[in-house]
């Protein structure tokens, strides 16, 4: 290794020998596959820009090194000889000499080895090069090492979120003590001794805190809590207040702030927070405490600082600072997170990362105990550098012994029966890829999800058809692939009325499968013939003004797992069930607690124990500071089928879920596959509501007014045209379309319009005729003849909803339009 090359050392040689020698020493023991949302596109890495100059790619500069996923920074004001001097095993450190300056140091979170751990990086002599350089990893000297170990952490895989450092003490927020409660977030403060890892738990037992930043001065540490209240199964703005307590033992607790949350601190007697007003902006606001006195909530003064007319929120300062803070803002005219700085004193705002990166999102903002740097996260891209590849199946950290977990880069993962081929959902569309990540094919082109593999005959997957998400009497039906037929006659649909038949689960043997209907008004579950479909004989399972769903046979044939709603109809509320095939021995497995969600379970191949997604371990960081998340609760547990031996797999503040069994033991390394990483991924849907005229507000995707999903191919020598285009319009004026091939553009712009009959385009243009606004943007991409097309929508506010349906059938051999 060239000694100008990163040196990252203390505990990953030896964690990287550890894992080594457990694969070795495993040859037998179980898998479970899932999927987060976005989860593989991320590709973070930290960035900064300087705060008084203007913001230009050439002064933007990436600090993290480009592996895995590197996130919420914190720049210490601490000289990096006093914290490489604290870090125990300090003598694996390689640092440099003395003379070397040190250009930054930074500490942050990492989710590299398969698990979240806090780092820190030292960046010595002129390492600071533009990140549109080719050589931006290349710097002199990197020195590199994990904060904590499992040790801290009890020996537990937990998620690690918010370092920050205070004198010798690293603040952290850890996941890592089970409350023991059902819906009760794991997430606790942390204060670490750098030099002893002496670990003392900083928030009461019984709650959790968010968000936690420490005062300039060390002595008072504020988070975002619910106090004893507790999580109600929020998911977009929580509904938290603000609490101070003192960081060296949690003493004189008190709430400063009814309804914040992300503080930061200007001085010990000033800090900033954000919160949903009135008029429905996510804004920022000033708390600020008298000094030399008792603090109580209500002798503290709050102040609006941010005004109407965007979101600002994740407020970030430094300390002493009085003339700006920075934060991350959405606009009415923008669809992507940008970071920003406000001027307090005039009230201004600066635009920073527009500027450097116009089409990307940036999250959460810190700035230098100097004011001079401002920093943030974003998805480095393929022109910044770095060292991960598109994974298909990521390795994520077991908490239990002979059990690996694997990340998916897909919808609804699963198995082939032999273990060799894995099928997913990519909406629209279904994939079936090897093990290995080679021989990638779309086997089928419609929009689908819970997909199951035939448990007799090879190649055939059973699916529902239809859109997700949707009512009784939505046309949904359940479809066998073969995904070894290439002639195109590789359909063939099982149920005949349409009355959103999903779910299906083949009997061990081959011969039957169980799926949820909603042909009688409710959501119940159907067993049918697996060759003849429901012509072949029908028998219903289970009967109710109520849903169930998710069904899953046993590898035994003996039970059908499946969640429901019975226990309060209507309410959203999903429990886990047992049941006989015959309809008899039912029981419910697990109580998901008030208003809980437990969902998709799935037997492991002895049938001894189901794994399934909750909500059971409650929310984990505040929604607001990720992507858009559906459910930002959901992890991974298992249970056995008694209802005993509970245990939660996964730790992070994303949505997993759709978990499967693998067949067969799959030893924990990273599979790498050839997509590319895109970054694309959305920001929070509900912060595209943005307040109209007469307080009005528009609604984001996922709203009920107009519904279209579309796949389109354009001239088979066009590949890169709008093949797999997919976009859904629900309730918007404004569509940005964005295509990486400029022919597709010329097309749209009018300049090929002859050689086009009836394609996407043309209804493109039919929107445009109904006064939709249509924008058209390039984006480069290489590499891949299947090409995206990706709509970011924008609201405009007080317009009427023009509906507009593709044509449901197909077109000629060179063009198609599905649905």
């Amino acid at each position: 290794m060239k000694p100008q090359l990163l040196h990252s050392f203390l505990f990953q040689f030896f964690l990287l020998c550890t894992a080594a020698s457990e694969n070795e020493a495993q040859s037998t023991g179980e898998t479970i596959v899932f999927t987060t949302l976005g989860r593989s596109d991320y590709a973070w890495d930290i960035f900064t820009l300087p705060s008084s100059d203007p913001p230009n790619p050439s002064n933007e500069h990436r600090i993290t090194d480009g592996v895995s996923v590197n996130f919420n920074g914190h720049l210490p004001s601490s000289p990096s000889s006093s914290i490489l001097s604290l870090l125990r095993n300090r003598s694996l450190i390689q640092a440099p000499s003395p003379q070397a300056p040190t250009g930054l140091q930074l500490i942050y979170v990492t989710e590299r080895n398969g698990m979240t751990n806090i780092y820190y990086d030292a960046l010595y002599c002129g390492v600071l090069r533009s990140s549109r350089s080719r050589s931006a990893l290349e710097t002199p000297v990197r020195v590199q090492a994990p904060l904590l170990g499992l040790e801290e952490s009890k020996h537990r895989v937990s998620m690690k979120d918010r370092p920050s450092l205070s004198g010798e003490n690293l603040i952290y927020v850890s996941t890592h003590e089970d409350p023991g409660e059902p819906r009760t977030s794991w997430a606790a403060v942390y204060s670490t001794h750098l030099g002893t890892g002496l670990t003392r738990r900083l928030t009461p037992y019984g709650v959790a805190d968010f968000s936690p930043a420490v005062s300039p001065s060390g002595v008072w540490t504020a988070v975002a809590s619910y106090g004893e209240d507790g999580w109600d199964g929020e998911v977009e703005e929580l509904s938290t207040n603000i609490y101070i307590f003192l960081t060296r033992d949690a003493t004189n607790r008190v709430k400063v702030v009814e309804h914040g949350g992300w503080p930061c601190w200007v001085d010990d007697s000033t800090l900033y927070f954000h919160r949903k007003s009135d008029d429905q902006w996510m804004s920022v606001y000033k708390a600020t405490f008298p000094k030399d006195k008792p603090i109580l909530a209500n002798s503290v003064k709050i102040q609006r600082v941010t005004p109407p007319g965007l979101h600002a929120f994740t407020p970030a300062t430094s300390p002493g600072n009085h003339m700006f803070i920075a934060l991350a803002t959405r606009r009415p005219n923008s669809s992507f997170r940008h970071i920003e700085l406000f001027d307090t004193v005039k009230n201004e705002f600066i635009e920073l990362t527009r500027h450097v990166s116009p089409t990307t999102h940036h999250f959460n903002p810190f700035i230098s105990p100097d004011s001079a740097q401002v920093g943030y996260h974003k998805c480095r891209g393929e022109n910044n550098g770095g060292q991960t590849s598109q994974l298909l199946l990521e390795n994520v950290k077991s908490p239990v012994a002979n059990l690996s977990l694997f990340r998916v880069d897909g919808s609804f993962p699963t198995f082939s029966t032999a273990g060799d081929r894995i099928a997913y959902v990519n909406f629209p569309g279904i994939y079936v890829v090897n093990r290995n990540g080679s021989n990638l094919r779309r086997v089928s082109p419609l929009n689908a999800f819970a997909i199951a593999w035939d448990t007799v005959r090879k190649g055939i997957l059973y699916t529902s058809a239809g859109p997700e998400f949707s009512s009784e009497s939505t046309e949904v039906d359940v479809v066998a692939i073969d995904v070894d037929n290439v002639d195109g006659s590789n359909h063939r649909r099982l149920t005949v009325n349409g009355k959103n038949n999903a779910f299906p689960s083949p009997s061990p043997d081959g011969k039957r499968i169980v799926f949820r209907s909603g042909r009688t008004g409710h959501k119940n579950l159907y067993i049918m013939d697996a060759i003849e479909g429901e012509m072949g004989g029908l028998q219903k399972l289970t009967d109710g003004p109520w849903t169930d769903t998710m069904c899953n046979w046993s590898p035994d044939g003996d039970w059908i797992a499946f969640a429901s709603d019975r226990h309060n109809p209507g309410s959203g509320c999903f429990e886990l069930y047992l049941i006989h095939p015959n309809g008899t021995g039912l029981r419910r497995l697990i109580s998901s607690g008030k208003s809980g969600r437990t969902n998709h379970p799935s037997f492991s191949p002895d049938g001894k124990t189901i794994t399934f997604t909750t909500d059971y371990g409650g929310i984990s960081a505040e929604p607001i500071s990720n992507p858009h998340q559906f459910g930002p609760y959901g992890e991974i547990y298992t249970i056995k089928l008694d209802g005993s031996d509970l245990k939660r797999l996964t730790h992070n503040s994303y949505e997993d879920g759709t978990p499967s069994w693998a067949p067969v033991y799959i030893s924990q390394v990273d599979v790498v596959w050839s997509k590319r990483t895109q970054c694309a991924f959305e920001d929070c849907h509900w912060l595209n509501k943005m307040s109209g005229g007469r307080g009005t507000m528009v609604e984001p995707l996922g709203s009920v007014s107009l519904n279209l999903l579309a796949s389109a191919l354009l001239w088979k020598r066009n590949c890169g045209g709008f093949t797999r285009a997919s976009y859904v319009l629900k309730g918007y004026k404004q569509v940005i379309v964005e295509m990486d091939n400029l022919e597709a553009l010329s097309i749209i712009n009018g300049s090929h319009s002859d050689n086009i009959s009836i394609t996407l385009v043309a209804h493109i243009l039919n929107i445009r005729n109904r006064n939709w606004n249509i924008q058209f943007k390039h984006v480069a991409r290489t590499g891949n003849c299947v090409s995206d097309m990706l709509s970011k929508l924008a609201p405009i506010a007080d317009f009427s909803i023009n509906h507009w349906n593709p044509l449901q059938h197909l077109l000629q051999n060179d063009m198609m339009i599905g649905y």
